[in-house]
Parts: structure tokens; sequence; C-alpha cells
């Protein structure tokens, strides 16, 4: 940490998470499972909850920017516990699924900005993570998919209806129909990603992006996040 000054988040113990402070204002989530492609453990899921939470009462914090150790943003859930429930029922399943639903959309909960940059895939709820923030940068090696279909499921924690804002109905159709990923090119094109980057220089674009909006007003960019949001998810009349 850059700054010596006391944090509501100096004491969280997190596991495959990394919480940095590289700038005044600036908070970088960084998800730390490399070996597993950064797949969404129950390990980081609890530390994912602690890290959001800590930060929605920190007022020095004026950007949040969201990375993936090692190649890939991340892989999506870890969906092995299925296996091991077998007998599990549709009530299990869903309590299940929608607390980890919850626990990863929670960043949408911060009243700061929040910028992701995909420095890899970032696949299923992967993905839904990424468009739960305000700015979505791609290095040169990003892809983006929601494959759950291959595994006859359906993309969960708000993908189907987050995607089709994004990209409109026939191409989110497309990709929860077949699992096909999307290259960051592409993407770019259909309006998932604010801009594409060299891969080598994601980190620091990505900084560059979070310390500029650190430097202005954090009421007004607040303001701005909510104003933006309202527009987004309400009709112009409401």
């Amino acid at each position: 940490m850059t700054s010596s000054a006391p944090h509501s988040t100096d004491d969280l113990e997190l596991t495959h998470l990394r919480l940095e402070r590289p700038a005044e204002g600036v908070v970088r989530l960084v998800l730390d499972n490399p070996g597993m492609r950064n797949a969404m453990s129950d390990e980081m899921t609890a530390s994912w909850v602690a890290a959001i939470d800590a930060l929605a009462v920190d007022e020095s914090v004026r950007v949040v920017v969201v990375t993936g150790e090692g190649t890939a943003f991340c892989s999506g859930g870890n969906t092995s516990w299925i296996a091991s429930e077998p007998d599990a029922g549709v009530d299990r399943l869903r309590t299940r699924m929608m607390a980890f639903y919850r626990a990863w959309l929670s960043i949408r909960r911060l009243e700061v900005p929040t910028i992701a940059a995909i420095n890899g895939p970032a696949i299923g709820a992967g993905l839904c993570l990424a468009l739960a923030c305000d700015i979505v940068i791609a290095g040169e090696s990003a892809k983006f998919g929601v494959p759950e279909v291959k595994l006859g499921a359906i993309p969960g924690a708000g993908g189907t209806q987050r995607l089709t804002r994004f990209v409109g109905k026939s191409k989110a159709m497309e990709m929860c129909l077949t699992g096909r990923l999307m290259d960051a090119d592409e993407a770019e094109r259909a309006g998932l990603v604010s801009r594409v980057v060299p891969a080598a220089d994601l980190k620091d674009e990505a900084m560059k992006t979070a310390q500029q909006v650190a430097a202005m007003s954090r009421p007004a960019a607040m303001m701005v996040k909510e104003a933006v949001n309202r527009a987004y998810e309400t009709t112009l009349a409401e």
C-alpha cells in the first residue's frame, strides 16, 4: 500500500483476492487464483464480499479497479460443488446460486465509479462481473462469453439481461445459444467495452483512467454514476 493512513480495509484477511492502493483514492481488486484462471472459489467469494463491504464505507475511496492475476480475468464460477451434490434439488441449487450471484454483484452497491480491466478471458459469471462495472477497458487478449448452454444451463448473475442491453438482442441471443466467445475487437465494436488497448499497456491505461476519475469531485463522480445508471436502467420519463 502506498498510503500510511489508516483505512477500513487494513485488517481484511483475503484469500484468492488482493486489495491494493496504488494511488490516492484508487483501490485495485485483483482476482488472484491464476491456477484456476481466477475462478470464483468459495474463498474468493467470501473475500470479495468482505472487501466490497469495507470499501462501501471507506470515504477515502474514489474509484475501484477490478482485474485478474495472470492470463485470465475470470473463468467464472467454480461449479465443482454441483457434481459433489448430485442429489441436490432445485431449492438447494437456487439458494446457493442466488447467494453466489448476489455476492459478486455486490460491486454495484459501491457509490464510487468502478473500472473493469479485462486482461484475458472473462467467462460466464466473470463476464457478468465485468458488466457490473461502470467502465470496461480490455486488453487485446481479452475474450468474452457465456458458455453455460454447453453445460445444459443458462447464464446467471443477470447475464442474459445485461449482455442484451450492451450488445443488442441478436448478438446476445447468438452468444447465449451457441456459447461462442467474442474477441476484444468485436467487443469494442459491439459496445461491450469502452476501448481496447495493447495487452502490455492495460494496467497503465486502466490506472491512468482511474486517476483521472479520482481527481474529480467525489460527490460529482458519484452523482454522475447514479444519473447514468438511472438513464441506462429506466425510461426517460421515469
